[in-house]
């Protein structure tokens, strides 16, 4: 069986530099949200949030991402960008003031958001949309410096379920050809290049079963250059396969553990310098292995005489 070896890059955030590719980095997921799909309500309280993040960082997150706003479908209306702040700026200011070192992320497609956030300490700003949902963003980010993820999205949450529905052959090529198109964007605008990493998008605007041929071809996105982060934790499609073992067609998603640690592997093993999940150290742990698989392989391919 072969794996994908993940080139070793420089990720330039706003304050640091991460080096990317020989271990892979966990990036902990934190809704301060009342509505998420995960966790809806569990962080809504600031206090109860900041507590969390400081409980990921101790259980091996490598990175913060901080999220004020859902995307899930049937989502209730958007938020204001004052809203959205109100929730996450709290949160960020009492993790940094606990761990000054801590490297956060912030989810968001607004870019005033981003730039409250990156001079309130964020060193990362995850945009679900690839900088297509504000025209400000990716000029924003330009003049921040700071680093930036740019996942693929397919139409916006409350048109995912209209969405016509790709054949399987279909869904590699959309992605890549998506991602392209956003990160020459972000160029053009004058991000470098160093500040990006690039995102698949799992679950937005992919149907069910979508996910798996992305997932299967994911190493053919590293032919765009950046590293890449996959974000599989608890995703819908994960459930959807589940079902016929739990008998249920919705499998909630503390159910969805196991299935997470299992795409979270097979998605470092075909390429993702990066995971952003829920549950921090049974991932982390996996993704050790992962990593060890992967320098066995680089070995073997260094040392042929040894196969």
């Amino acid at each position: 069986m072969g794996f994908t070896r993940r080139e070793e890059l420089c990720w330039k955030v706003r304050g640091r530099s991460l080096m990317l590719g020989r271990r892979t980095l966990v990036m902990g997921v934190l809704n301060v949200t009342p509505d998420s799909f995960s966790d809806g309500g569990r962080f809504s309280d600031p206090d109860a949030a900041i507590a969390y993040g400081l409980r990921m960082l101790e259980e091996g997150a490598d990175i913060l991402d901080i999220g004020g706003e859902s995307t899930r479908p049937g989502r209730a209306q958007a938020l204001s960008a004052g809203e959205e702040q109100e929730r996450v700026l709290p949160v960020l200011e009492g993790i940094l003031k606990a761990r000054p070192d801590a490297v956060v992320s912030v989810d968001t497609y607004r870019a005033s958001t981003a730039r409250a956030a990156v001079l309130a300490g964020a060193e990362i700003i995850n945009d679900v949309s690839g900088f297509l949902w504000d025209p400000e963003m990716a000029a924003t980010c330009a003049q921040l410096r700071c680093g930036v993820v740019l996942m693929h999205t397919r139409g916006r949450p409350e048109e995912w379920n209209q969405l016509a529905s790709l054949a399987h052959c279909e869904v590699l090529p959309l992605v890549l050809r998506g991602l392209r198109e956003r990160m020459q964007a972000a160029l053009a605008a004058g991000v470098a290049e160093e500040n990006i990493v690039l995102d698949p998008g799992y679950g937005f605007g992919k149907r069910l079963d979508e996910n798996w041929p992305l997932l299967a071809g994911q190493d053919r996105l590293l032919e765009l250059g950046r590293p890449l982060l996959a974000g599989v934790s608890r995703k819908s499609f994960l459930a959807a396969a589940l079902g016929p073992f739990y008998r249920q067609k919705d499998v909630p998603v503390d159910q969805r553990l196991h299935a997470t640690v299992a795409a979270s592997t097979a998605a470092i093993l075909a390429g993702a310098s990066l995971v952003r999940v829920h549950d921090v150290r049974p991932v982390a742990e996996a993704a050790r292995v992962a990593d060890a698989i992967l320098d066995a392989a680089d070995n073997a391919a260094t040392h042929p005489g040894c196969r």
